[in-house]
């Protein structure tokens, strides 16, 4: 088996593939931003971290657009923070910026939703966060509803009620925003489990594992 973790020079690249090898150790892990050797992979990570406009001009320089699509189409999946976001229809940062489109609806900034309060909440979230599973998913095998995850962001995605059956995850942080999301082969958390102990490794592993089917 062969997976690919896609670099667009930005996330903890190597933080997951060292995730991934200890998760599945007889899986070929390359990061890489070779369309071809994406296109060859079994199963395809679509990491990020930081400026969803950093990672949208970085997928076109590097000519990645077609192979990031065509993995949507037709493999597993697995979205990771800043990859979750660009995985909706539209994101505000950077001036607004138009997604890949898999999912309605659109990532705005924390400050969008929370009300003030004393104290206020810091932005970016940044640290451990609970995880409410909202329907089963292969990839939450094994993982305890409301377990821990880490998160670091400032932009959260929410989806109109009619994608409520593709949410997966919520976490709540000032208000309830999507942690997770599924659909077909396709799944993509705003958490970032190779920073996430067990429950993370859990969570990779089911991935490894997956045929891309709910």
């Amino acid at each position: 088996m062969q997976i690919a973790v896609v670099d667009l020079g930005v996330g903890n690249l190597r933080s997951v593939e060292q995730a991934l090898n200890v998760v599945a150790p007889d899986a070929r892990v390359l990061v890489s931003s070779d369309p071809q050797l994406i296109a060859d992979s079994d199963k395809v990570v679509l990491p990020g971290q930081g400026a969803v406009g950093t990672w949208f001009n970085a997928l076109s320089e590097r000519t990645l657009e077609e192979a990031v699509r065509n993995a949507i189409e037709t493999k597993p999946l697995l979205g990771i923070c800043v990859g979750m976001q660009a995985l909706f229809e539209y994101c505000e940062e950077d001036g607004g910026i138009d997604g890949l489109g898999l999912f309605q609806g659109s990532v705005r900034h924390f400050s969008n939703f929370h009300a003030p309060q004393t104290p206020a909440l810091k932005i970016p979230q940044m640290g451990w966060n609970q995880v409410v599973q909202t329907r089963p998913h292969p990839l939450w095998h094994g993982i305890q509803d409301q377990s821990h995850f880490y998160f670091v962001h400032s932009f959260c995605a929410n989806g109109p009620e009619s994608e409520s059956l593709d949410v997966v995850g919520e976490t709540d942080y000032g208000h309830t925003f999507i942690a997770a999301i599924a659909r077909d082969n396709v799944f993509a958390v705003q958490f970032h489990p190779e920073k996430s102990h067990n429950d993370g490794l859990a969570l990779l592993k089911n991935f490894t594992e997956w045929n891309g089917q709910a």
